[in-house]
């Protein structure tokens, strides 16, 4: 194979490792849209507003992509089916988050729900460093705000705690 042929096809993976991401993305920002329940929470100082969401998400979701990519293509390489499972089922916990907490409107489950993601992310980060470095690097803001929601989740489950 050609070198033109090969980077071809590296790219080709990783911009659909990214376009996998993104409808991901895109799924579980359908079912986060706040409405009257979620405008009617008790919710701290801190609590970001609604315009900046879309907007970290889809960064967020973009260096997921590309992470996931590069491990892909590097497969050959260090072969680690967990590597692309755990990242799989991270995005599958990062979907099933927004469910529990926007349309079972859950806020206690959601906490759970997000702690077991947090781990899986943290998880999946460990095993993209010992593959490809830069892939682990790529997902640190995504801890990072999935961090900040933990807290997020929690303190809005805590406020409106008699409301459930």
């Amino acid at each position: 194979m050609d070198t033109n042929t090969h980077n071809k096809k590296y790219h080709l993976g990783v911009f659909l490792w990214v376009i996998v991401t993104l409808a991901v993305g895109l799924v579980a920002g359908m079912v986060s849209r706040p409405d009257a329940w979620y405008s009617a929470l008790s919710k701290p100082v801190w609590n970001p507003p609604a315009w900046i969401f879309a907007p970290v998400w889809i960064l967020l979701y973009t260096l997921m992509g590309i992470a996931a990519g590069f491990i892909w293509q590097r497969r050959v390489i260090s072969p680690s089916p967990l590597a692309l499972s755990l990242y799989v089922i991270q995005l599958i916990l990062n979907i099933i988050w927004p469910l529990i907490f926007f349309c079972m409107r859950n806020p206690g489950l959601a906490f759970a729900e997000i702690c077991l993601l947090w781990i899986a992310i943290v998880a999946t980060i460990f095993i993209f460093w010992r593959i490809y470095l830069p892939a682990g690097f790529l997902l640190i803001p995504y801890l990072l705000w999935v961090s900040f929601a933990v807290v997020l989740n929690f303190t809005i489950w805590r406020m409106n705690i008699s409301a459930a």
